[in-house]
């Protein structure tokens, strides 16, 4: 059979055209708090994580640069304008990624309508690699080709490979992102005022290895690994900041 618009492939045989196809669905559908785990979780951990290491920063901070109670008004405007950024940002990154995969939608919609030959081929190739051949290879290309919704939907999955199921709805991931924030700001900033010295950085670090585990074993990745890295970090990051702040106000 041969394709009747080069175009369409432009130059590539139909196995590399549906490689290079599945690439762009990928890149579609990647989600910036990651891919294993549902989003709305993985926006609360990622959440949790940003929020808590950027108040331990600041707890640093406060440990040569600041006097107690400048520190603590300037951490409590800071957790009031982080909550309401950190959802927002997750929204948009969540509205913006749909739309990627709406126009992914359209433009499929598109071929099928006015480049039925093509998709024909494609078609038959992908089925050709799950192992179908010859008549039984026909019957399913011809049955597809008959029902434009199915043949949409196959396209969009086994060409692109997107799973259209598991995309949430960006507000979804946002409220994750809210209660991800507003947990270790009402935590951290309560304990700051009522507990003492270090309790705070004691609790940062629970917070962390706490979003740090969930997102390992939802991710099905080495637990213990996972959390000690974090951990590590963070620790290394609130060092460089402490030494450096003391070395300013020696100076």
């Amino acid at each position: 059979m041969k394709d009747s618009n080069p175009m369409h492939f432009e130059g590539k045989s139909p196995k590399e055209h549906l490689k290079e196809a599945r690439l762009k669905g990928l890149i579609a559908s990647y989600e910036v708090h990651g891919m294993e785990m549902p989003g709305h979780i993985a926006a609360f951990a990622d959440s949790m994580k940003d929020t808590t290491t950027l108040l331990l920063m600041i707890w640093a901070l406060s440990l040569s640069l600041f006097q107690a109670d400048t520190i603590s008004k300037f951490m409590i405007l800071f957790s009031l304008g982080w909550i309401i950024w950190k959802p927002a940002r997750s929204a948009m990154l969540g509205w913006g990624r749909l739309e990627r995969l709406h126009r992914l939608i359209e433009e499929e919609r598109w071929e099928i309508d006015h480049n039925r030959e093509q998709e024909k081929i494609e078609l038959r190739a992908m089925y050709e690699d799950k192992g179908f051949k010859g008549k039984l290879l026909d019957e399913i290309v011809d049955t597809l080709m008959s029902d434009d919704n199915r043949l949409l939907q196959i396209m969009l999955e086994e060409e692109l490979g997107l799973t259209l199921e598991i995309h949430e709805h960006p507000l979804k991931q946002a409220l994750g992102s809210f209660i991800g924030a507003i947990i270790p700001c009402i935590l951290l900033v309560a304990s700051f005022y009522l507990c003492p010295p270090l309790i705070f950085p004691f609790l940062g670090l629970v917070l962390i290895g706490l979003a740090s585990y969930t997102s390992a074993k939802l991710e099905r990745n080495k637990k213990i690994s996972g959390f000690v890295w974090n951990i590590a970090s963070i620790g290394m990051v609130i060092t460089v900041i402490y030494v450096i702040s003391k070395i300013f106000v020696s100076n």
